[in-house]
């Protein structure tokens, strides 16, 4: 006879904290100590490729600084609390010596003991501005 754990839904107030700590890792390239389980699981999907890592925050944190070409900044657009965690999406403006480079990002958040131990991240890329411009042009957005 199997048995699970019963898993309590992450209220809204817990889902902003620990949304706002995750964000900050984007633009500080550091992690809160206690912010990710020890053995957490990272899967991530930028485009056109996916990679996983597995262990601290630090192994994120290793992770963001290995691809950032500058400093940043992070937009939170919502975080929404799941039944076991948490969903929020991004947008990070990155000043890069080659110019500003634009990414939007959702990410899916597991908690457990309050800690994020999951992050499942879909990434739309870094755009240019040559490719925010054809895209102004050729698919105005109706909403942000």
């Amino acid at each position: 006879m199997s048995t699970t754990t019963p898993v309590s839904p992450v209220d809204q107030r817990t889902a902003e904290r620990l949304s706002t700590r995750f964000h900050r890792c984007f633009s500080s390239l550091e992690a809160d100590e206690d912010l990710f389980a020890p053995e957490a699981f990272f899967d991530l999907m930028p485009p056109m490729w996916r990679f996983q890592l597995e262990g601290s925050g630090e192994v994120f944190t290793t992770q963001l600084r290995a691809i950032s070409e500058g400093p940043s900044e992070v937009a939170v657009v919502r975080t929404i609390p799941t039944a076991t965690g948490f969903v929020t999406e991004h947008v990070e403006t990155q000043l890069t010596p080659g110019g500003t480079l634009v990414a939007r990002r959702i990410h899916l958040c597991e908690v457990r003991d309050g800690r994020i131990s999951a992050v499942t991240t879909y990434c739309n890329g870094g755009w240019d501005e040559a490719l925010r411009a054809r895209h102004a042009a050729e698919a105005p957005m109706i909403r942000p």
